[in-house]
């Protein structure tokens, strides 16, 4: 009798992944790539808001871990076996959430950027909302790897825990190319292109496209 209900519930887990595997190999819902554009839209003014509107050489203090790049993603794609592109769009979004609130903090009421900045970290939030309600809450609750998981309790510690060695500066406006350059290579299902060679995981990409990269802003 033991033996048969660990079978069913052995019989149940499997069913389970089984269903939640097509939602987990599925391309970006529809309504994320529309949020995700508008983002991408408001992302070509960045230079103008985060360069322009700063002094020469200014940087705001920030998570080692939230100077997220594109190889970081190619990092920890070598690290970690078959890792989950959603496990990476989940710590995208963990990772930019802290940035856009960090640049928007530093910023006085009257800064030119400020109304730039907070538009931004709306349509950010329309986005993320998109995003949650899009997958199974199991698939967003799963358990992430190691890896993931360090990076994630670092960025989600108390600001006066963390030592001084894990703090880091940089300028609003790297942190922004990073931004927008890390959610095209891990939503590029939302950004087709006719250019069959394009690769928007690739820093070639992007150091070949930097003109095309800002677009021109009206």
């Amino acid at each position: 009798m033991v033996q048969l209900s660990a079978s069913t519930c052995l019989l149940g887990n499997l069913l389970g992944l089984l269903l939640l595997m097509p939602v987990l190999m599925a391309p970006t819902p529809p309504g994320l790539c529309t949020a995700l554009k508008t983002l991408s839209s408001n992302l070509s003014h960045r230079r103008r808001y985060t360069k322009h509107n700063f002094p020469i050489n200014y940087t705001i203090r920030v998570h080692n871990e939230e100077v997220f790049k594109l190889s970081n993603i190619s990092r920890l794609k070598l690290e970690v076996e078959g890792l989950e592109e959603l496990v990476l769009q989940r710590l995208w979004f963990q990772v930019n959430q802290g940035v856009l609130k960090k640049v928007l903090r530093v910023l006085p009421e009257r800064h030119p950027s400020r109304p730039y900045i907070a538009e931004l970290e709306s349509r950010f939030r329309d986005a993320e909302g998109v995003f949650v309600h899009s997958y199974p809450t199991e698939a967003l609750q799963g358990e992430l790897p190691d890896s993931i998981q360090d990076i994630w309790d670092k960025m989600t510690e108390e600001p006066d825990r963390v030592p001084e060695s894990s703090w880091r500066f940089a300028s609003p406006k790297s942190l922004l190319d990073n931004f927008c350059r890390t959610m095209h290579c891990l939503f590029s299902y939302c950004f087709p292109s006719m250019d069959p060679q394009r690769n928007y995981c690739g820093v070639s990409h992007w150091k070949k496209g930097r003109k095309k990269d800002l677009q021109p802003e009206s």
